[in-house]
């Protein structure tokens, strides 16, 4: 069978608007990346020239010139903020660089400091530079600059705020979006009820003309009135709908076995219909007409997928916290486990004929009108689908 889905194409920005982000942030990363790798390289080159300065400086007699040449390569390197530890071959820390050692500590103390300083170091995976001395060994630690530390996290953190920007963004579309779908909603509710009160008041007229004509089957115009009572019932519910709904102490009950009685008369009599009412407090605060709204576009779906032949059961009990559960089930067709979580969405159907709004209805009704809950509880394709309808009841007075 065909499956409609009208919204289904109005999808295509959010993929498009996520594949923009994402390629936002992998451009960053990648960009980025090449950054601290340009930077790693030329940090590394600044020790190397260090080191050699250093080399250089320890194993010859340098005249003024040169040391004053070795001091502005010393003053440039300083300048870079490059952490750097240097270490003899016995272990001795005989210098650094670039950290900042506190006054007043002796040279076991400093050596101890230093040690701290040559972990964290380390720890950044710069493997040290060995200098060969004329009688020993040197080796030189350096670790990352400020900047370049900073660079590293700055991925990370602009991947952060592009997530973010592209969540606010969805969030504010999508929010544009259900408040667009509201004021259809609305408008097409108003609207349609309207139109339906001109007519409905013409036909009840034309019922309370025949109710006087003696000639006329009394039988077939207290059908006729029922019809018109249903209209007057629909014109209220397009009514209640395109406004904030009244909620009234109802017996939840009564309301659902009216409908159920209404229905049984217009339905297959192949199709069995059973009620089983288990409430005991089954005072609730709801819209009737809406709610009776709920439980029409539930057992109409339900008789649909049986194709006329089946059973339909309807329970009612009370649930934990003082919750109401009304159960609709029907042996019909069933539901696959692709279109579940579509069922509720405007615009599916799986039938031929139908704009597939009654269940995004019923749910809006539910959840949004009456604080509820409406889900498809259980569903096996060729076995059926049972509907859960989950209310808050009201606590039970105490005389």
């Amino acid at each position: 069978m065909l499956t409609v889905d009208i919204y289904s194409k109005n999808t295509w920005w959010k993929i498009a608007f996520l594949f923009v982000c994402v390629i936002i942030g992998a451009f960053s990363l990648y960009f980025t990346d090449r950054i601290v790798s340009k930077l790693e390289e030329r940090e590394k080159e600044q020790i190397q020239i260090y080191a050699e300065s250093f080399k250089f400086m320890m194993t010859n007699d340098l005249d003024k010139d040169v040391n004053f040449f070795f001091e502005k390569i010393k003053k440039a390197n300083e300048n870079i903020t490059i952490p750097v530890i240097l270490k003899d071959g016995s272990g001795y820390l005989t210098a650094s660089e670039s950290i900042q050692i506190p006054p007043g500590l002796n040279s076991k103390e400093q050596q101890a400091f230093l040690r701290d300083k040559l972990n964290e170091i380390m720890r950044d995976d710069n493997p040290p530079i060995e200098l060969d001395m004329d009688f020993h060994k040197e080796y030189v630690y350096y670790g990352n600059s400020h900047l370049l530390n900073m660079l590293r996290y700055y991925p990370v953190f602009q991947l952060i705020v592009v997530l973010i920007f592209g969540l606010a963004a969805y969030l504010f579309f999508d929010a544009s979006r259900r408040s667009e779908q509201n004021r259809v909603w609305v408008g097409l509710a108003k609207e349609t009820a309207h139109q339906l009160g001109t007519p409905l008041s013409s036909l009840t007229a034309w019922v309370e003309f025949f109710k006087s004509d003696p000639t006329f089957d009394q039988e077939i115009v207290k059908e006729l009135e029922k019809d018109v009572q249903r209209l007057d019932v629909i014109t209220t519910r397009f009514s209640n709908i395109g406004s904030i709904p009244v909620l009234k102490e109802e017996n939840v009950a009564e309301t659902v076995e009216v409908f159920l009685s209404y229905l049984k008369r217009r339905i297959s009599s192949k199709v069995s219909l059973t009620i089983e009412n288990h409430l005991t407090h089954p005072t609730v605060k709801i819209n009737k007409y809406l709610f009776e709204w709920v439980i029409e576009n539930i057992c109409k779906n339900a008789v649909d997928a049986m194709t006329g032949v089946g059973a339909l059961k309807v329970t009612m009990e009370n649930g934990k916290h003082n919750q109401i559960i009304i159960d609709i089930s029907d042996t019909g067709k069933g539901i696959s486990k692709q279109n579940l979580s579509k069922v509720f969405n405007a615009g599916f159907s799986t039938k031929k004929r139908g704009w597939g709004l009654g269940l995004t209805l019923a749910k809006r009704i539910i959840e949004n009108y009456h604080s509820g809950k409406l889900f498809v509880k259980y569903s096996e394709v060729g076995k059926g689908t049972t509907f859960r309808i989950i209310i808050a009841g009201m606590t039970e007075e105490v005389a």
